[in-house]
């Protein structure tokens, strides 16, 4: 089965970002299937010949074909300079995928403006699409206050029904988007719910280069470590860490916070961390790494963090960091619940804390962290829970399987291999 697979941020592994389309690609293919990732190449980083159409180049990653297009985009630029950046993609995606043919389109959102070029190539192909679900799209950045007057609002929504109106399935990344999306009116037994995943093997390290890791940072050393990885935005709320470092100072004078990756409110977070005293003592910013960098400083971590912001949408979202955390037998530190913060909760794979009780957290982290058995049993507990529920090979099989019945079900059958 020929798969058209549009994802505007799609990355490799010696990029920085999320790997979930990456991953499940390569596993695509290693399935039987072909497929044609078609993205962005936002940061000029992509290692592709060009082919000679209109600035596009293509590179074969994992057995993947990669169709990238020019489209400068990065987390510091502004609302109205991201709306263009979506719509230049938007416009240059629909006719590319077009061009290719297939047997399914599959588009991953966010971007919402991902589904223009997906409803687009599908419906002149006359093949089904597939819509993916990440994260609650237009109800985050409405309940942010991103998204604030009504007609912003109303297009924002107009856009979401007319995804979900042309989608022949929708692959849902957590339980609450799945209930977002059949709020909305979607059938929900078309509806998959899969999460992103974690890759044992490729997060689990030598022993040896975690302990190199740490001798080469004077600042660490045998220290204990909290790490962070990813955006520095307004949503994720990483000032949180900044002032849990700052609260735990005096109690924990040895207690070391990584904050690594980079984003619009990371001067904000800097300037935060040198007003509470904790920059370059307790609390250590470093710029964003490539994937394949990630497994060894969070093997070296003690605590990996994932925070949000207060925003009930936000704590729906399934993010990349907690998986390669589980993956990684490195529990998480979290400040908030939801679905993630039960199956933590459930396995004893780290600690959910309270976002406004700065006490309360502390106390959560010095009992793990000052208990030598309690934290192996954590390590333990977010390995199994890696295992247990969110192996990526299991989770890539349903995938394809959601791919496979979509484009079985309103046309002639299709060679759809199961690996």
């Amino acid at each position: 089965m020929r798969i058209l697979y549009l994802h505007q941020y799609f990355t490799t592994p010696r990029m920085r970002g999320g790997g979930r389309s990456y991953e499940l690609g390569r596993r695509l293919v290693a399935a039987g299937h072909e497929v044609h990732m078609i993205s962005s190449d936002k940061s000029g980083e992509a290692e592709a010949e060009p082919d000679g159409r209109s600035g596009w180049s293509i590179s074969s990653e994992a057995g993947i074909t990669v169709h990238w297009c020019p489209v400068a985009y990065d987390n510091h630029m502004g609302f109205g300079a991201r709306l263009a950046a979506f719509g230049r993609f938007a416009a240059l995606a629909g006719p590319r995928a077009l061009g290719l043919g297939g047997d399914v389109v599959l588009a991953t959102s966010t971007p919402l403006t991902i589904a223009i070029p997906g409803v687009y190539a599908a419906k002149m192909l006359g093949v089904p699409m597939v819509f993916e679900v990440r994260d609650l799209w237009p109800a985050v950045p409405i309940d942010l206050g991103v998204l604030r007057r009504r007609p912003a609002i109303a297009a924002a929504r107009g856009l979401e029904r007319f995804a979900y109106r042309h989608a022949a399935r929708v692959i849902a990344l957590s339980p609450g988007i799945r209930d977002g999306v059949a709020a909305t009116g979607y059938p929900a037994e078309d509806i998959a719910v899969i999460p992103n995943g974690s890759d044992i093997e490729a997060l689990t390290v030598d022993e040896g280069a975690v302990a190199a890791f740490r001798a080469s940072h004077e600042w660490l050393g045998d220290r204990p470590l909290i790490a962070y990885f990813g955006a520095i935005s307004r949503a994720n709320g990483v000032e949180w860490l900044v002032e849990l470092a700052a609260h735990m100072r005096e109690r924990a004078p040895e207690l070391r916070v990584l904050i690594v990756g980079s984003g619009r409110s990371e001067a904000e977070v800097r300037a935060l961390a040198r007003r509470r005293g904790v920059l370059g003592r307790s609390v250590f910013m470093h710029p964003p790494v490539a994937k394949r960098e990630i497994p060894v400083m969070l093997a070296a971590a003690d605590l990996a963090a994932v925070c949000f912001v207060d925003s009930a949408p936000l704590h729906t979202g399934s993010p990349n960091k907690a998986f390669d955390a589980f993956a990684a037998a490195t529990p998480v530190l979290m400040n908030f619940a939801g679905w993630l913060g039960q199956r933590v909760r459930e396995y004893g794979a780290g600690i959910v804390a309270a976002r406004d009780d700065l006490d309360a957290s502390a106390a959560q982290i010095l009992a793990l962290l000052d208990d030598p058995e309690a934290h192996a049993a954590a390590r333990r507990a977010a390995r199994a829970l890696a295992r247990d529920h969110f192996a990526r090979d299991e989770l890539a099989a349903a995938f394809g399987r959601v791919l496979c019945e979509a484009a079985r079900a309103d046309r002639e059958p299709v060679p759809c291999p199961t690996g």
